[in-house]
């Protein structure tokens, strides 16, 4: 994904860093990532607190084949409804900079 796209997707928040990871990119705010592009997707970050409220909204958790099992990890799809609508987008960079804090600690 284009990083012009990723800073828009993201501009309700402020300035984010974006570094190549794992053949595909962190998102940062201050310092803290709040979420991954992983094969072209935006994959927000969650926690216990926000976990249910990206299952409710329709979002997939992020897995990956594990070596024994598929592992599971703190990131969710961003729902379909904050795609192309501005502000409905801030809420889910929120909620994802939120967990992100709490989780950082």
């Amino acid at each position: 994904m284009d990083n012009d796209l990723i800073y828009e997707m993201f501009e309700s928040l402020g300035d984010v860093t974006i570094k190549r990871m794992f053949g595909g990119k962190g998102i940062y705010h201050k310092g803290v990532i709040l979420a991954l592009e992983v094969n072209g997707e935006i994959l927000l970050k969650a926690d216990a607190e926000s976990a249910p409220v990206f299952e409710d909204a329709g979002s997939a958790q992020w897995t990956y084949e594990g070596k024994r099992k598929p592992v599971a990890m703190p990131y969710w799809s961003i729902p379909d409804a904050a795609i192309d609508d501005p502000e409905e987008m801030a809420k889910w960079v929120r909620l994802a900079w939120e967990a992100a804090l709490r989780t950082s600690k």
